[in-house]
């Protein structure tokens, strides 16, 4: 069973920055694919970005030219960098990884942004 633990988040100003981070463990195959979904109050989970073993990204259109994000593939790992961040970004960041098989969910980071 893979395990995802995620951190970084935290409350941030508008126009800030935050890295999150997301480490997996247990997993018998390498990622396929990791990235992170957002859930906001009263919104369901929303693709955020995604990057593959070979290195192909994908970004949600609202996050695109202020997020970056990365995969270290030794160490089953990836990270979000959440830079201008806007009030629309708060939410519950969640980790999430596919083995090719299966999907992996973490349980969330919290992100605010405040103005």
């Amino acid at each position: 069973q893979v395990q995802l633990v995620e951190s970084g988040g935290g409350l941030m100003q508008v126009g800030g920055s935050l890295r999150l981070s997301c480490e997996a463990s247990g997993s018998a195959f390498r990622a396929n694919v990791m990235g992170w979904y957002r859930q906001a109050p009263g919104k369901q989970r929303a693709f955020v970005a995604a990057i593959s073993l070979g290195g192909s990204i994908t970004y949600a259109d609202d996050v695109k030219g202020r997020f970056l994000v990365s995969a270290n593939n030794a160490k089953d790992a990836v990270y979000l960098q959440m830079n201008s961040l806007k009030p629309e970004d708060t939410g519950l960041y969640i980790c999430w990884y596919n083995d090719g098989y299966r999907d992996f969910w973490g349980r969330g980071t919290q992100v605010t942004a405040a103005s």
